[in-house]
């Protein structure tokens, strides 16, 4: 039998399309979407902190990391005295980045995850390589879990995305829980309540 023969009968003997079952949202009745967020993100050793809006964050990022030498932004509106990461030509220039600030889409109140589209990030690196990530979040950008969010995701938008819960942690040496591990030491969301 020819190879063409072969696909031809396996063509005759297909069996009968079916569509794809529906998904179920698994809607939650009348969630705190804020204070779930909150309590679940400070579960996994994240900090959420509360602001009014883009005046606030450089405030915010004083009283947290008054020590620091050098902070990186996603937008130069976030902390005007920072680099800003698109002037960076290679990741491995932000080896010394102590706090990254960076913007997320939006949020998920059962894992705390944060969704970051490639632009967000400007570099691939950029939450994984700081010492401490910052994460801008407008308040009304929560979601309740993770059905929600897959909805929200615009896979051709963007080549790249990824959700962050929570700082970098591992619990594979000793059972022992070790954080900040192999990225990221800290997470700080900073919750606004108008657009950043």
């Amino acid at each position: 039998m020819s190879r063409a023969e072969i696909l031809k009968s396996i063509g005759k003997h297909k069996p009968p399309r079916r569509s794809l079952p529906e998904i179920p949202v698994f809607d939650t009745p009348n969630p705190d979407l804020l204070q779930q967020f909150r309590q679940v993100s400070e579960g996994i050793e994240g900090t959420v902190i509360r602001i009014s809006g883009r005046v606030e964050i450089s405030k915010a990022i004083h009283e947290k990391f008054s020590d620091v030498q050098q902070i990186a932004v996603s937008r130069s509106s976030f902390f005007p005295k920072a680099l800003e990461l698109k002037n960076f030509n290679d990741p491995h220039q932000l080896a010394d980045v102590d706090v990254a600030i960076l913007t997320g889409q939006f949020g998920v109140a059962e894992n705390g995850a944060i969704w970051l589209r490639e632009t967000d990030l400007v570099h691939r690196a950029a939450p994984f390589i700081c010492q401490h990530l910052v994460i801008v979040l407008h308040e009304k950008q929560l979601v309740a879990n993770m059905h929600q969010a897959y909805q929200r995701i615009q896979i051709d938008d963007n080549g790249y995305g990824v959700f962050i819960a929570g700082p970098s942690k591992t619990a594979d040496i000793e059972q022992s829980l070790i954080i900040g591990a192999h990225g990221a030491r800290s997470l700080t969301v900073l919750l606004s309540e108008e657009e950043c």
